[in-house]
């Protein structure tokens, strides 16, 4: 095993917190990264990366910003820097190639990857389990409504444990190198069975409302949020209503040599922690 740390980019999120804990779990060097670690990495800080790549033999990369404007091409900077800097592996929480402006940024950072000369496994993923538990959406469950523009469309939500086991397998392995896994979970929920599945599950009452696009946005922005987050999350809602993502890929499996966690696990499981009281 090599003492090169492997850099996780994002660390205080939901998918590079549990990458980083995996790997050291199982022994590796890591060097975690955000804004306010000891080691600090800024996106919009390009002096940052070069303190944060030193000695490092693989990278995890998330960008919050893809999609927005100039993300992608700092992707591509990021990258040369990292070739630079003797990186060999990468792998990059990305999203499904679905035509979206979105997925095309995405597939855009791909390319700059790969361009600067760097092996890439592009994890492409959909809604997390954990957005109902740790993120945006854990308020609206605890208040017992969802409030979404997603009609009755059906989304394959995955548990970012098993994104984050598949990622730490792909920075590890180099039989990953070049691979494209779409990671989803074993089965296709629509926001109301997901309303349904924590009311039983969790004993804990909660509905699903669906609501207009625009009554969504200007929803989101009276609670503060940006008009230009709040306007793309509509987006992604109504890609859902319209089941752009509708479809079941086996890759956690197959990667992992187990199914996908199950949503009704996660349900009990939170709920016996009770992250929604």
């Amino acid at each position: 095993m090599s003492d090169s740390p492997i850099l996780v980019i994002g660390a205080t999120g939901k998918t590079g917190s549990r990458v980083a804990a995996n790997l050291r779990q199982r022994g590796f060097a890591v060097r975690a990264v955000s804004r306010k670690s000891a080691v600090r990495f800024d996106w919009d800080d390009a002096s940052t990366w070069q303190p944060a790549l030193q000695g490092v033999r693989a990278v995890y990369i998330v960008h919050p910003g893809l999609g927005f404007d100039g993300a992608t091409e700092q992707v591509g900077d990021f990258a040369r820097a990292a070739a630079a800097a003797g990186v060999k592996k990468t792998v990059l929480a990305s999203t499904p190639d679905d035509g979206s402006e979105f997925s095309q940024a995405m597939r855009a950072a791909e390319h700059h990857i790969v361009s600067a000369g760097l092996n890439l496994t592009s994890l492409r993923l959909r809604w997390f389990f954990q957005n109902f538990s740790e993120d945006f959406l854990l308020q609206s469950v605890r208040s017992g409504e969802l409030r979404l523009p997603a009609g009755s469309g059906k989304e394959a939500f995955v548990d970012a444990d098993d994104i984050a086991e598949v990622a730490v397998a792909a920075l590890t392995d180099d039989r990953h190198n070049g691979c494209k896994y779409d990671l989803t979970g074993p089965g296709l929920l629509s926001f109301a069975e997901v309303a349904q599945e924590i009311t039983s599950g969790a004993q804990h009452p909660l509905s699903y409302v669906p609501v207009d696009p625009a009554i969504y946005v200007a929803e989101q922005i009276a609670q503060q949020v940006p008009e230009e987050w709040a306007y793309s999350f509509s987006v992604l809602y109504q890609d859902i209503a319209n089941n752009k993502l509708a479809q079941v890929s086996g890759d956690v499996e197959a990667v992992l040599g187990k199914p996908a966690r199950d949503f009704s696990t996660f349900v009990s499981a939170m709920g016996k922690a009770g992250v929604w009281k």
